[in-house]
């Protein structure tokens, strides 16, 4: 079968590679109709971690059964499917108590599994023609037949969730203030599920137009760092006080004002500025215990410089970690198929699969209104 195999630093290629095949009762296997290039992929894409050549790429997939193992029991061929980046079990403490983000079966000596991402256990990518899916009861999302929905259903598999988990994390309530920083998939998707919950306001801050533009468009208040301070500008805007909650949907790849210096913090001690006294953070970006590409020696061991003592004086409150993404992903769907939601409209491009390469150099570089990118085996 085909599929987006990593070769090294800034190339990928599609590839025969082996087709997956039923290892486990508990085991289905999806052929691909969607699946999506995450900013995550771009992490290793870029060479900024351990990642080897040979990986294949993609936690973010959906398709149709094809074949299931003897143990499923609440699935059947044919059945129209979207799966959790986060591989689980169902079964282990952490999933019982619903972090399903952070289970101790799939990945042995580590919190938390997915599909096709470094350290993150054995589970091939989806940016293919099939994938293996296990615990598939557990972890199979269905959907309606047909081929309806199809955009919006395939950001179940991570960003929709996680934006929505960004508000979660920061307990955004309605008709409070928030401010997303960063304006890439998972930051418009948190300033949507802030207005879905209610939100009165939402700034989201980026310098890039056309993903400030998609924010404006959705009913938020866009602010270019690039034009100046982002917390000045958005002070100005809320009478000096600031706002109720912040989400940070940068990581640790954010850039400085009027360079494209790294600064691993600068979101983080943006946010602590930003957020009145007793407000909250949530901290979806993407935070690595060691890169190597970091700007210092500290940056590249995952420590960074951040204003705690301000954190600590304004009382405020930080939830961290990737997303649970099976603790929304159903009423997100069903969100969706009622019409309530359309998260579809952060999807620029839709391409085949074998335009992989050309779609992760030009999302990688931000160039032509890439924002969010669909591929279709």
């Amino acid at each position: 079968m085909k599929a987006v195999v990593y070769k090294g630093p800034f190339t990928v290629a599609v590839e025969d590679v082996e087709k997956p095949t039923i290892q486990h009762p508990n085991d289905v296997i999806v052929r691909v109709t969607s699946t999506a290039i995450c900013g995550s992929d771009l992490h290793m894409y870029e060479g900024r971690t351990a990642a080897e050549p040979g990986i294949v790429f993609g936690h973010e997939n959906m398709g149709v059964i094809e074949d299931l193992g003897q143990g499923v029991t609440t699935l059947k061929e044919g059945d129209r499917v979207v799966m959790p980046f986060n591989v689980a079990c169902g079964f282990c403490m952490n999933c019982v108590e619903g972090y399903t983000g952070f289970c101790i079966t799939v990945n042995p000596g580590f919190a938390g599994g997915a599909y096709g991402y470094v350290a993150m256990g054995p589970w091939k990518g989806g940016q293919a023609e099939y994938i293996r899916v296990p615990y598939a009861d557990f972890n199979c999302l269905k959907l309606p037949q047909g081929n309806e929905h199809e955009t919006d259903f395939i950001l179940l598999a991570d960003i929709f969730p996680t934006g929505y988990h960004g508000c979660e994390l920061a307990q955004v309530r309605p008709g409070e203030s928030v401010a997303v920083y960063g304006a890439g998939p998972v930051g418009l998707m948190a300033a949507y599920s802030a207005l879905l919950r209610g939100a009165r306001k939402v700034f989201v801050v980026d310098r890039v137009p056309e993903r400030l533009q998609k924010a404006e468009e959705i009913g938020a208040v866009p602010i270019n760092f690039a034009e100046g301070d982002p917390v000045e500008q958005i002070e100005e805007q809320t009478e000096g006080i600031g706002t109720d909650k912040g989400v940070d949907a940068v990581g640790y790849q954010a850039t400085a004002q009027g360079t494209d210096n790294e600064e691993p913090a600068i979101v983080l001690n943006s946010l602590v500025r930003t957020v009145r006294p007793t407000g909250a953070l949530g901290v979806p970006g993407l935070y690595v215990p060691s890169d190597p590409g970091g700007p210092d020696e500290q940056a590249k061991q995952g420590m960074l410089l951040v204003a705690i003592g301000r954190l600590f004086e304004k009382g405020l409150r930080m939830g961290t970690g990737q997303c649970n993404v099976k603790r929304y992903n159903r009423f997100l769907r069903d969100m969706i198929i009622d019409g309530r939601a359309k998260p579809s409209f952060v999807v620029s491009h839709e391409l085949p699969l074998d335009q992989a390469s050309s779609a992760y150099d030009k999302f990688d570089k931000r160039i032509e209104g890439f924002t969010k990118v669909v591929l279709h085996p």
